[in-house]
């Protein structure tokens, strides 16, 4: 059975574009799935990144006309200059940390619920009330936003050093198996075929 470690942060747009085409390509295939979510900006300062705010003009010309053609082509709703981005990404990871080592629910449901409060219903996903909302969609007990804060930021410290190690650069970053990498929602088809060991 493979298994997809699957690195984001919870405030990209690309990571929410991928909708939940990752979850029916895991289960078409029988793959199994580690949400890591870790901190965005110490991944690119130690990995050769830039933050939005520091690109270039023409980055971030471009990086908007992708966000549109991609929420075109996937049909998600986006806003593309939300009104609480950025924001801590770091409450909404610390609850996705618990509810998978607490398990109950759905995983896949509660990460695109995050995703989908920040990036197409203009909320905070900084706030307590927008993470136990997620929660609770997701089938998780709210409660979680207000336990295991202590482990679920060693375990948020522990993914991002994870990530550097196993040459993780951005978000979304699928790597199956510990070898096969995979970066970005426009590589879920790649990582479909590979698979299907057809690629």
């Amino acid at each position: 059975m493979a298994h997809i470690d699957y690195y984001f942060t919870t405030l990209s747009p690309w990571a929410y574009l991928c909708g939940d085409r990752v979850e029916k390509i895991a289960a078409k295939h029988g793959a199994t799935i580690t949400y890591k979510p870790l901190d965005i900006g110490q991944l690119f300062a130690r990995t050769g990144g830039t933050l939005p705010k520091d690109r270039h003009p023409s980055r971030m010309e471009y990086r908007m006309q992708e966000l549109l053609r991609a929420r075109s082509k996937t049909g998600l709703p986006l806003t593309p200059q939300p009104a609480f981005w950025p924001t801590n990404g770091a409450p909404a990871a610390y609850a996705i940390i618990a509810a998978q080592k607490a398990g109950g629910g759905d995983m896949g449901k509660l990460v695109q619920a995050i995703f989908r409060a920040c990036w197409a219903e203009e909320k905070d996903i900084a706030q307590d009330d927008v993470v136990r909302a997620a929660l609770e969609e997701g089938g998780f007990d709210p409660k979680l936003a207000d336990s295991g804060l202590l482990s679920g930021a060693e375990i948020y410290g522990a993914n991002l050093e994870e990530a550097v190690g196993a040459g993780v650069f951005g978000s979304p970053f699928f790597i199956v198996d510990g070898d096969q990498r995979f970066w970005g929602q426009d590589r879920l088809d790649d990582l479909d075929a590979h698979l299907a060991g057809d690629l």
